[in-house]
Order: C-alpha cells, then structure tokens, then sequence
C-alpha cells in the first residue's frame, strides 16, 4: 500500500527570493464574490431550481455581497432562464453586481452576452485551463496555443462588451488561467499579460485576474508563494485586481485564502460553508468570521447564522457539519470538564471585568455575535467537571453556587451520568440540584420560625434573637431560641438547646434568584460535620435571613442523611 505512493508528482515549490507574506498580517476584508449560484450549485446532487436560487440570492444581498456569481448562462436553458428572471424581475439591487461564467470559446460568449442584456453592473468572467496536465492530457496545445485561445476569447470579449456599455451595461473583466496551482509560474504572468493587452487595461478599467487552486496542489504557503510570485512578475500591476478562488482538495483552503491575502491579492471568491465540486471551495463563512475574531470587519453579517444554515440546508440539499467553524451544533460546547471550568472562569471574569474584549478560554468568539447565545454552551456528560454542572446552573437557572460547592454538586452530576451512560440535559442537571438541595425536607423540620434583628436596639450587645418551632422525624414540635450575633449564629446557639452540636460553620454566600416582586434570596451554607468533612446546604425565602437558617438546617439534614446511607 505505502508504494502506491511513488505514482504520485511531488509539487514543485516556486523558487522565490525575499519572499514577503509571512511578515504581513490582514487588516482589512478583501472584495467578497459568492459563486454559490454557480460553483456551489453545478456541484449538487439536485441543482437549485428557480425558487431555491431566488432565495439564495436575496440571503447572499442580505448578508453583504457586492458581487455574486449567478450562474454559466450559456451552459443549459435553465442556467439562462434562472439569469434573465433576475434582470427582468428586478431582484439585482443597483450596488449588486452580477457575476456571468463562460469559457472562452467564441458561441459560448456570444450566447452570455444575449444573457445579461437589461442588467446594469456585470463582471463577464471567462477562462481556459492553463496547467501543464491539462495542455499534455486534455488540450494537446502547447503554451502558445492555450494563450491563442485566451486572447482570442478576450479580444472577442473587448469588441462585444462595447455594444453592451452603448445599452448601458457596466461590464467589468475577469479572467482566470483555470488550473492556476498547476500552471508554471512564469506561463501564468504571461497568460494574464496578454489577456490584459488584449482587454485594454488601464487603471480606470482594471481587469480581475483570478487565480484558481482549482486543485489544491501543495501546502498553502506553496500557494502564497505562487501569488507573490505573480503580483511581483506581472507588468502593469496597477491594471489588475488579483482574485483567489481556492478549492479544499487537501482540506487547507482557508489556509490557502488567508496566506493569498497576505501575499497581495485584493479579492476572493467562495461559497458559504464551503460547498463546491470534490471536497468543496473556500468557506467564505469560515474566512469572514476568523478575521472578525482579530477586530478586523469582515463587511458580511453573519449575525443571524441559524436562518443563514437553515436556508443553506433547504435550498441546497446539503447539511452543516456538527464540528463545522462558527456554524456547527457544537463548535461552541464543551464537554471536557477542564474546558468548562475555564470557560466558568472566564465567564465570571468578564462578569467583574470591563476589559471591552473577549476574554473566555476555549471560545475564540462570543457566541451571541453569530446569534447563538440561546444554545448551550456547556454540555454535561460522563467527561464533564465540577466547572461545567456549575456553569450549567448559573446560565440556565440562575444559581451562583460557591466555588467550594463546584466539587461536591459536580460529583453528583457526573455519577448521575455515569449511571445513564449518556450526556444529560440542563433540566435534568437543575433536577438532580433540587434533589440534593432543595427538596430535603428532614429528619429535622422547623414548622415556624421568626428572628429579631436587634443589632440596633440600644443597649443590647447581641445581634439577634432567633425563636422557632422544629420537629424530629414527626415528633411533637419543639420550642427553641438562640442569642446570636447574626441570624446564623443565633440559629445554631438555638439548635445547640436540643443537643444538635457538632457542626462548624465554614462560610454562606447569597444573591437573589429571581427579580421583580416575586424576588427570592437563595443562601449556600457550608457547615464542617464532626468528622471533618464539608456539607452544603441551600436555602431560599424571600427573607434572607430565613433563607440562611434554611441553609443551614439543609446542611445538616443532607449530613444526617448521608450518614444514615453508609450505615445502610
């Protein structure tokens, strides 16, 4: 099997001298152009009809593109129909500009200039394949013959166009040497040359020369070389737009689109989430939003990415992969439990933090910029931690437990998964919270209760007094009252009357659980047992101080509990 690989032509690396990309960094959004119409629908099982390429098209509008690839006119009937229903219907808005495909063949040209009559902004896209495979394989040309074609093709183009700027059609050029990764570097400039002689480029008039990795042939930065190498070789510079349109064949397209960037190309071309022949074209989604995570704007609004996936799903037929950048079900949910305990930290920093940035581990964008602040950002399984159930509660529902309670819920959460053998839902973790906290109701109950703040009656050194009624696994109601400095510790100094003892207060905290007039405070107390051992207990009235004295009898029921399970 492993000789199988000796068939195979090795890339040859473009020999480039002081070669500058690596030093750059990308500062702003190229020139966006979606070929999802085109590239993106000839690679579906079922082709988009009309209905689903009207829908598209008005979404790629509604999300910022200024230039959209419609369709190959001359290619079928229905490519054609699908282009004059959006030029006679009027669904190009006057800063859209339309994009039109065709080879450079003369019946084919002539056929797409028919096609866009009526439309105001056009780019008349046209190309020839360049590379030494096809020229050997399909063309059986040598370089002049394939460069006849595309000055051919482009002079026919020149003389055409000017009959439709007369009916007032702006057309702009472009040309692609298709199969550029494979095309000598030095046979691409020149190509591109001549076609630039031959449209009568100038500055005014630049033409879109667009470089294809029409099959990614090497690493990306054997990419960047190939598009520095260009822009620093090609005459007239300033007569030019420099294009990409990777392809994912070795699944680093992205990376090839970000590092043509820095070696000088002003545009790219792509699909949402990467749809196209083979293994697809660059995601445009993917690249937009990865410079929106550097404070850099992409100039595309991506804000509402469910619709944009939804209609993507419907109209194509294809479907987002879960793992999918930015888009997928779960690209923002941890189930490691030390990703989610970050994530908490990170989470309760910013809450005490105004930074003005973003500053939660393992989310390298907040998901509410991509309209995702409804999902679950932390979901629970056997894998989770402590941080994750703790994180869960607080999002969800509320409940900011202590730190210190984080491993002691935590390991209840995880062994209820363990029992299940399968992630458990939110609601599921908020169940196993109220059965371990809220709904303990003994063997010690208080049937009544009242405490008298006295902290500032003159000339009274205690804080206050506590008075209360508490049964014993359905005995008689007993009396009790305590002296305090606070409802705490007047709560304890009373159940010490009835030979409860043994308990170490450790630490409480509270905050209120819901707002308005219904508002409720919830109290975490940790009380240390006679063993040694630390037991919470949670408590909640609309009294804080009653919600601390439930806390506390919670501790100490759940304590008793336990101790009575072990002796089971």
């Amino acid at each position: 099997m492993y000789e199988g690989c000796k068939k195979y032509v090795p890339f040859t690396p473009v020999k480039l001298e002081n070669r500058e990309w690596p030093d750059k960094v990308i500062t702003k959004a190229p020139i966006w152009c979606s070929v999802d119409l085109r590239d993106g629908n000839q690679a579906l099982v079922d082709p988009m009809n009309l209905e689903e390429k009207l829908e598209m098209f008005h979404m790629l509008v509604d999300i910022g593109f200024k230039e959209i690839e419609v369709g190959f006119p001359s290619a079928s009937e229905t490519e054609y129909e699908i282009l004059r229903t959006l030029i006679e219907g009027g669904h190009i808005p006057d800063d859209v500009t339309i994009q039109v495909l065709v080879q450079a063949r003369e019946h084919l040209i002539k056929k797409t200039f028919e096609a866009i009559k009526g439309a105001k902004n056009v780019i008349f896209h046209f190309y020839n394949s360049t590379s030494t495979l096809q020229r050997k394989v399909v063309f059986k040309k040598d370089m002049d013959g394939i460069i006849d074609i595309a000055v051919n093709g482009a002079k026919l183009i020149r003389e055409l166009s000017k009959d439709a700027e007369r009916d007032g059609i702006h057309i702009t050029y472009e040309y692609s040497p298709e199969s550029f990764s494979g095309t000598e570097p030095e046979n691409a400039v020149l190509i591109c040359e001549k076609v630039m002689d031959a449209l009568e480029a100038s500055p005014e008039n630049k033409v879109i020369l667009n470089l294809p990795s029409t099959v990614e042939m090497s690493t990306p930065n054997g990419y960047a070389d190939q598009i520095e190498y260009f822009i620093k070789h090609l005459k007239n510079r300033e007569n030019a737009i420099i294009s990409l349109h990777p392809h994912n064949d070795r699944g680093t397209g992205v990376a090839c689109a970000e590092l043509g960037m820095m070696a000088g190309a002003d545009r790219v071309e792509g699909t949402l989430f990467g749809n196209g022949e083979r293994t697809g074209n660059v995601d445009i989604v993917t690249l937009a939003m990865n410079m929106f995570t550097q404070g850099v704007d992409p100039h595309l609004d991506f804000s509402n990415i469910r619709h944009i996936r939804e209609v993507y799903e419907k109209d194509t037929k294809m479907q987002v992969p879960p793992r999918q950048p930015y888009a997928g079900d779960l690209v923002f949910t941890a189930f490691s439990g030390s990703h989610q305990d970050a994530i908490n930290k990170g989470r309760e920093y910013m809450m005490h933090h105004d930074t003005g940035y973003w500053e939660v581990p393992y989310l390298p964008i907040d998901p509410k910029d991509v309209g995702r602040e409804y999902e679950p950002v932390v979901r629970i399984n056997s894998q989770s931690g402590k941080g994750g159930a703790a994180f869960v509660m607080s999002t969800c529902f509320g409940y900011n437990m202590p730190k210190a309670m984080h491993p002691e819920f935590g390991a209840a959460v995880q062994a209820e998964c363990e029992k299940a053998g399968r992630e458990i839902t939110a609601q599921e973790v908020f169940e196993i919270f109220k059965r371990e906290y809220i709904d303990i109701h003994g063997p010690y109950v208080l049937t009544a209760q009242k405490y008298h703040d006295d902290s500032e009656a003159p000339g009274i050194s205690c804080g206050g007094r506590f008075e209360g009624m508490i049964k014993y696994n359905g005995d008689e109601p007993r009396a009790i009252e305590g002296q305090g400095n606070g409802p705490i510790d007047a709560f304890f100094n009373a159940l010490s009357h009835i030979g409860v003892t043994g308990y170490e207060f450790i630490d409480y905290s509270e905050h209120a659980i819901s707002v308005g007039s219904d508002a409720k405070a919830v109290s975490y107390i940790q009380l240390k047992n006679k063993e040694g051992k630390t037991i919470f207990g949670v408590g909640m009235s609309h009294n804080i101080y009653y919600a601390s004295i439930r806390g506390v009898i919670c501790a100490i029921n759940r304590d008793i509990q336990k101790h009575h399970m072990k002796q089971s």
